[in-house]
């Protein structure tokens, strides 16, 4: 048995009713023919065009050396050298493979494969990297040195774009990051200091992390407050507090209020002796450990738990789990004060693991930077935690060259993380989009 679709009206185009085999296979067609834009394919070859003349075709002459191994190393393994000009070459050329592989695709309305900016990402900077060694007065770093430096460094930052994600993911702006990072170094130094114990300045700082949330939570969830302008007050108002406190109270008597002592190095036999791994992830203090178990419990936290999906869909669409049972507001107002709680562990790294004592604006506006590393990383917790190693990385680096001699300014060293970000907010390397409610307050009825 058969059956002919035909139009009711004589001369009028045929429209099938929904539900029907021959409007849903229109309504896929529809929904799948999406424009590709040219932003990817033309950022890529301007990146793959820059690094072929700078990186190749002046590309230093030298040998660049990388070392893998320490000395205290389970096992050494030999440093790798490779001719700068040479593997400047092979690696811009290709690149500009890629970028044309691209733009190929482009010309077919195709959309490139994800792995195809990820791996164009992996050799530019390894390019790069060979091009600054190369051409450096001591053309020689350790390679495994530089990795975990960049990890210590991007400590505070990891903390900090997780409390941004715990806040945003519940539809809370949390511009008050540097604040809560600033207000934790503080409280873990005096208290530390007075107790003698730093592991109660590392639980003072958490406290004090989520009291500055509150504050922001209060204004904005329940006054309904301009979330930016709260959080920029805030973070104006917790520098003037602490350097006004630094000044009359922990100059006047340091032995008293600014003398924590430091959270030690705590050392897993054997694994932490593993080439470039085994500094990383088995020798670390104890805020070092609790960033990597902050990430993965925040990860599975918000997308493999009930808890999860009631906040984000809180971000995304409050009215809707209003009329679920979800009460939105408290919601929101514990995930901020948690999100505040965790980057008060994150400012507790600046006085207990990187210096034993308490400075006027210790922070170094790092609570920006997390705020970027964020957005970088798109609200998630796992892409926040390594879009603030590339913070970290960019960091360890300009220290680093400034050291072996190269002739790359270490200022801008210091501004390409921000030049990412700049290109992953504009959409060039990825649509970053927040959750749909973030910064809009809910008002019930």
């Amino acid at each position: 048995m058969s059956t002919t679709a035909t139009s009711p009206v004589p001369g009028k185009p045929f429209k099938p009713q929904p539900g029907t085999p021959h409007a849903d296979k229109n309504r896929k067609q529809t929904v799948s023919a999406k424009p590709v834009t040219w932003k990817l394919p033309v950022t890529l070859m301007a990146l793959a065009v820059v690094a072929f003349i700078f990186f190749g075709l002046m590309g230093p002459q030298a040998t660049a050396k990388f070392g893998i191994s320490s000395g205290g190393d389970f096992f050494q393994l030999p440093a790798i050298e490779v001719p700068a000009f040479l593997t400047g070459i092979v690696l811009s050329v290709a690149l500009l493979g890629l970028a044309g592989y691209a733009m190929f695709l482009k010309t077919k309305n195709t959309r490139p494969p994800r792995w195809l900016p990820a791996v164009f990402t992996v050799l530019f900077v390894v390019a790069f990297l060979i091009w600054v060694v190369g051409g450096a007065r001591t053309p020689s770093i350790s390679l495994a040195g530089l990795i975990a430096g960049s990890v210590t460094l991007a400590v505070p930052i990891v903390f900090g774009s997780l409390s941004g994600v715990l806040c945003e993911r519940a539809g809370v702006v949390n511009i008050a990051i540097e604040g809560q990072l600033l207000g934790g170094a503080f409280t873990a130094a005096i208290v530390a200091s007075m107790t003698d114990n730093p592991y109660l300045g590392l639980l003072a700082a958490a406290v004090a992390g989520a009291l500055v949330s509150m504050v922001l939570a209060v204004f904005s969830i329940k006054y309904v407050v301009n979330q930016i302008i709260v959080g920029v007050v805030l973070n104006v108002l917790i520098s003037g507090l602490t350097g006004f406190l630094f000044s009359t109270v922990m100059q006047a008597n340091k032995e008293m209020f600014n003398s924590p002592g430091r959270l030690p190095i705590i050392e897993i036999p054997v694994l932490s002796s593993i080439p470039v791994i085994g500094p990383i992830l088995f020798k670390q203090s104890v805020v070092g450990y609790l960033m990597y178990v902050a990430v993965a419990v925040i990860w599975i936290a918000l997308f493999k738990t009930k808890w999860g999906l009631r906040v984000r869909a809180v971000g995304e669409h409050p009215q809707a789990a209003d009329t679920l049972g979800i009460k939105v507001n408290a919601t929101r107002f514990w995930n901020v004060t948690l999100g505040g709680a965790v980057a008060g562990i994150g400012g507790s790294f600046f006085t207990l693991v990187a210096i034993d004592s308490f400075t006027k604006e210790i922070s170094g506006g790092r609570g920006f930077i997390a705020l970027a590393a964020m957005i970088l990383g798109r609200w998630n917790p796992i892409g926040a935690f390594f879009a603030a190693l590339l913070f970290g990385f960019a960091d360890n680096l300009q220290s680093i060259v400034t050291i072996i001699g190269t002739p790359v300014p270490s200022q801008f060293m210091a501004m390409l993380p921000y030049v990412v970000t700049v290109f992953a907010v504009a959409g060039l390397v990825g649509r970053s989009r927040p959750p749909a409610a973030d910064g809009i307050p809910y008002v019930k009825g």
